[in-house]
């Protein structure tokens, strides 16, 4: 008998299946869309989490903390201000830690171009899946993510991006050899290009080489030429190229203590360490700031999920919104159907059958939100990781 009333039940709903269909699409986005959110929550709190907790220390100019700790963990905007080369040979030269120093201002296809030292690549675990780490000016390593998406490998050659289009005057892009590819970790470091400090400093200007004007047999290049000297003309650039040929002529002007770095990590020799450093830079005199990455991304999270509870709270008055119509639609179609009623009434069905069936109807509706919840929810935990790491990565 329990199986006619589910039999005929499902026959009316299928009867009715767009009307069904839109009914169990609005129960079900009204369920889903605080739980996608929830999930996607856990995951972003995970990933950058484990992100801060993998970088004990930043160093940086005095400023927004937050800005700070998403540059050095993320290579997102840099600084305001950038410190000097100097503040990272003193933080070597004292021995509380390892130090790592980030340079990281320009970009090559989009992808931020990160000025460092090959103790990064320690420092990050990262393996190389091709090549070799860079070894001269001009050589870059390349993430898997930048490899794949222009099908770049060792060998290959890569422009470094010109800061403004509109100024021809600016500084000129840099033609970097690629030494290098790095395996897939599933993290920023993915969509980043690295180059040593001193390239970075020679996409800046500090640091440029010269053609050898006394070989050159382009005349539109040569304003005047004799026996003692060669006048250039303004034809003639610094080199966009490092070469063998022309790698002994480059070399950098000004005192290189003074040179920029845009953020130090730093990973504390121990507990003692850390608190020197730490306390070293509180005072309101020193121009830089020191951070612990996952104490600010903490801060960060607490916010976001203080924002979340408002949406929480919205979403449960949109469902209790949701279950009152329902209780509308199921009386407004009692109302509709009750020519149909009367007939099953004069079939001989009696109240409590009739009862049975249209609860059976709304349990069938709600069996199919039900599962469609459970379906969704399976792909959103699968995809959920690949959607945060491509945001955070972007």
């Amino acid at each position: 008998m329990m199986a006619g009333y589910w039999r005929l039940s499902w026959q009316y709903v299928w009867f009715y299946r767009w009307r069904s269909g839109l009914l169990v699409a609005c129960l079900f986005l009204t369920c889903f869309l605080p739980i996608m959110l929830g999930i996607l929550l856990h995951f972003f709190n995970q990933r950058v989490e484990a992100r801060a907790q993998s970088t004990p220390l930043v160093i940086g100019a005095r400023g927004s903390g937050l800005d700070l700790t998403l540059h050095a963990l993320y290579f997102r905007a840099p600084p305001d201000r950038n410190l000097n080369y100097s503040e990272y040979q003193s933080i070597q030269q004292s021995e509380l830690g390892q130090a790592i120093p980030i340079y990281s201002r320009f970009t090559a296809k989009g992808y931020p171009l990160l000025g460092t030292t090959l103790d990064y690549f320690t420092f990050r675990n990262l393996p190389l899946a091709a090549g070799h780490w860079f070894t001269t000016l001009g050589d870059c390593v390349i993430g898997a993510e930048v490899a794949r998406e222009h099908q770049l490998r060792p060998g290959d050659q890569l422009l470094s991006d010109r800061e403004n289009v509109l100024d021809i005057a600016g500084l000129y892009p840099l033609k970097m050899r690629i030494a290098g590819v790095m395996e897939p970790q599933r993290t920023a470091d993915d969509r980043a290009v690295f180059v040593d400090l001193k390239t970075a400093w020679v996409i800046q200007g500090l640091g440029h080489g010269h053609q050898d004007l006394a070989q050159e047999t382009d005349e539109g290049k040569i304003l005047a030429r004799d026996e003692k000297s060669v006048v250039a003309s303004a034809a003639v650039l610094p080199y966009t190229e490092i070469t063998p040929e022309n790698i002994s002529s480059f070399h950098f002007h000004g005192n290189m203590d003074e040179f920029p770095i845009t953020a130090i990590l730093v990973q504390a020799r121990d507990e003692k360490s850390e608190t020197i450093l730490l306390g070293r830079y509180q005072s309101d005199r020193s121009m830089a700031q020191a951070l612990v990455p996952q104490v600010v991304i903490q801060e960060l999270m607490k916010l976001v999920f203080q924002v979340k509870r408002f949406f929480d709270a919205n979403s449960i008055l949109i469902g209790l919104t949701t279950v009152l119509l329902m209780g509308l639609v199921i009386s407004l179609s009692i109302r509709l159907r009750a020519g149909e009623l009367q007939t099953m009434f004069k079939l001989g069905c009696s109240r409590q059958m009739v009862t049975q069936l249209i609860a059976a109807e709304i349990a069938i509706v709600g069996l199919l939100v039900m599962l469609g919840l459970a379906i969704a929810i399976f792909i959103t935990m699968a995809i959920a990781p690949v959607i945060v790491e491509r945001w955070l990565m972007s």
